[in-house]
């Protein structure tokens, strides 16, 4: 039997790009992934989809599965020998009892490794715009748990701290901000003394509350500020305002439905999450290849017969080239046959396999496509037309009005689904979600059958073109259409509604 491993690893305080390079390494080999409430849901959907995971969620005053019982799973998985990673919140060593759950794994020998994380007493301000340290202020800072152990009461040193005239940090404090506050100002802290609370610091829903020592305690129960937060105080945090990047990100606090399928969603959601937005990845098509797909494996033994492929998707591209890479033909077999791409994102595709087009129209949609297609062809070309089993005969319309000669072989079919309905329609019912992109007609078809008779006049879509946009605008969906039909100007195009 192989030997047991454990890794206890940093997932940091929650936005992805904070995860260190080795956690993510080790975090690609696990077997078993044990984790916390605190671990985003951004760095769980690394897990492996075949490990197994464990929920071991803590928050303050409520301990689902007790710490002993952590360190026994640890233990038995381990000794059954798998790749165990105990993923927690932060940095293990910080606050984080990562050294309680060392020892048990210790006394039996298991081997272990410990990964740091970015901690939230650093993240969370910096994310806020509040520097830990900064010359004009302080030369030290210092982090405090405002959490006390099981059965025993809180003690923090405030007479010692308020002598460090330091940046104080402190860490689960937020079911303690009077005792907190209070005590501050009985050690000497002036109580107009600024201070600060992170709330979610680093993610998308982060709230910051700038306020003094003597006011941040009614501020927060005010705004109702919750757990996750850290606690600041400090001259440093006056320049809040001035250093804040994160919150000043053109979409951020914007909730952003995204409607691409699983396999399609990574390039839109990271192009809104580094604008700020908090994304909501929600994939109502799913996109299947067509089995004993007979028409399209004949036009594959004779693509020579053929002037040009016309290509109306990234879907389309990727199975035919893989088709072709399955038996063993490579770009040789359309060596004298010219490509033509609907848009940039299928052109994009295409280029990613060596192929550069000879035609993409100005404007991306099939009837365009095929009427400058219809101006290009010799006399007796043929084409050979790749879609979907859903697409549009836009293309066929345009052919056959000018009696070109082509077959058509539809390499996928696009189902729809429907998975966390429920949430999203919740989300717009409270009016919380303003936001939906459709990169095809069918998200839009798949969307609407998902949303059932609920009311969208909300929202506003970003449509990718033209075709696009008429699918919505048929189910009465407020939209605006990108200028161009990319994900980078459907982008921008949100940045400006966004702005009113």
């Amino acid at each position: 039997m192989k030997k047991g491993f454990v890794a206890l690893i940093g997932a940091g305080p929650g936005d992805k790009g904070l995860l260190t390079v080795k956690a993510a390494e080790m975090l690609a080999k696990a077997e078993v992934v044990v984790y916390d409430r605190l671990v985003s849901d951004d760095i769980l959907k690394l897990i492996p989809p075949n490990a197994q995971k464990i929920n071991v969620g803590k928050e303050n005053k409520h301990h689902p599965v007790k710490q002993e019982e952590i360190n026994e799973i640890l233990l038995q998985k381990a000794l059954e020998g798998y790749f165990v990673i105990r993923l927690k919140g932060g940095d293990p060593f910080v606050f984080g009892r990562g050294g309680e759950e060392l020892e048990l794994l210790i006394e039996n020998n298991v081997q272990y490794e410990v990964v740091p994380g970015i901690t939230s007493a650093i993240a969370a301000p910096c994310y806020a715009g509040i520097p830990a340290t900064h010359r004009d202020y302080c030369s030290s800072f210092h982090i405090i748990t405002g959490h006390a152990k099981a059965g025993g009461e809180l003690a923090i040193p405030f007479r010692a701290l308020a002598e460090l005239k330091g940046t104080l940090v402190f860490l689960m404090g937020i079911s303690s901000l009077q005792y907190i506050m209070d005590g501050l100002m009985e050690a000497g802290f002036n109580k107009n003394t600024p201070a600060a609370i992170v709330e979610n610091g680093t993610r998308q829903n982060q709230r910051k509350l700038i306020a003094t020592v003597g006011t941040l305690e009614q501020q927060a129960k005010d705004k109702q500020i919750k757990s996750p937060a850290v606690i600041v105080v400090g001259e440093v945090c006056k320049l809040s305002n001035s250093f804040d990047w994160f919150m000043n990100k053109p979409l951020f606090g914007k909730k952003v439905l995204v409607t691409r399928p699983k396999a399609a969603l990574g390039t839109i959601a990271q192009k809104l999450y580094e604008q700020g937005a908090e994304t909501i990845e929600y994939p109502c098509i799913e996109v299947i290849s067509i089995q004993n797909n007979e028409s399209f494996y004949n036009a594959c033994k004779h693509l020579n017969e053929y002037g040009w492929i016309l290509f109306t998707s990234k879907n389309g591209v990727d199975i035919f080239f893989d088709y072709l890479k399955s038996k063993r033909l490579d770009a040789r077999a359309i060596a004298n046959v010219k490509i033509a791409a609907v848009g940039r994102q299928t052109e994009k595709a295409l280029e990613e396999r060596g192929i550069f087009c000879d035609f993409t129209p100005e404007i991306f949609d099939g009837e365009h496509l095929a009427k400058g297609i219809a101006k290009l062809l010799k006399k007796n070309e043929k084409v050979l037309i790749c879609d979907g089993l859903k697409a549009s005969d836009d293309i066929v319309n345009v052919f056959n009005e000018n009696n070109i000669e082509f077959d058509r072989v539809h390499l996928y079919d696009t189902l729809y689904t429907s998975e966390n309905n429920e949430m999203v329609k919740e989300l717009i019912y409270k009016g919380e979600l303003k936001y939906v992109t459709f990169t095809s007609a069918s998200t839009v078809e798949g969307f609407v059958k998902s949303m059932g008779d609920i009311d969208t006049h909300s929202l506003t879509a970003i449509c990718i073109g033209n075709q696009t946009a008429k699918a919505a605008k048929r189910y009465n969906i407020n939209y605006v259409v990108s200028d161009e039909a990319t994900i980078e100007s459907m982008i921008d195009k949100l940045v400006e509604v966004s702005k009113g």
